[in-house]
């Protein structure tokens, strides 16, 4: 005897919403179409029927991650923080990185952001169409003002060590007046 499919409901919602996204939805974003519509169902489940009708998401293949680290290219620093990402201290430790954002029609854009470990707050940021040293330079001179005026203990700016933050002219970078 021949059993009903007992996923032929959500098997054919799934089809649908796939459908009417153009194949540009996998099952993560079908899954939260679904759970916006008022349907209770688990993401693996999702995965699951999308893998047993051999739905891909095909147009949107997610590319690699931005990686700044392009080898020794100048002065690498130590290792001050060693994991240890909270301080009871404003601006005792402070942390930055390149950030890219990729749009659809294969422009970037990158941010660099300066960020205060004891209340998570932006003290510099810049943002760019290009990665340049002089691009992450900004956020730099736009934090050290804030650092030199309000904290009160030594400061520890803490990087990923990429090829820009290896440059000399980041450290050495000053306050000027």
């Amino acid at each position: 005897m021949h059993q009903k499919d007992p996923d032929k409901d959500w098997k054919t919602l799934i089809l649908e919403t796939f459908k009417k996204h153009e194949g540009r939805y996998g099952y993560r974003r079908i899954h939260v179409e679904l759970i916006a519509q008022g349907y209770t169902i688990n993401h693996k489940k999702v995965q699951r029927i999308m893998q047993e009708l051999d739905l891909k998401c095909e147009k949107f293949v997610r590319k690699s991650r931005y990686k700044s680290y392009k080898g020794t290219v100048g002065k690498v620093a130590k290792n001050r923080l060693n994991g240890r990402f909270n301080t009871p201290y404003a601006l005792q430790k402070v942390v930055t990185d390149v950030i890219e954002f990729k749009f659809t029609n294969d422009e970037k854009l990158y941010l660099s952001p300066i960020m205060d470990l004891y209340n998570g707050e932006i003290i510099g940021f810049s943002m760019s169409k290009r990665l340049t040293l002089d691009f992450v330079l900004d956020s730099l001179k736009q934090a050290l003002p804030i650092i030199q005026e309000r904290a009160e203990y030594r400061t520890t700016i803490h990087s990923n060590q990429g090829w820009h933050y290896q440059q000399n002219k980041w450290v050495k970078t000053e306050v000027t007046p």
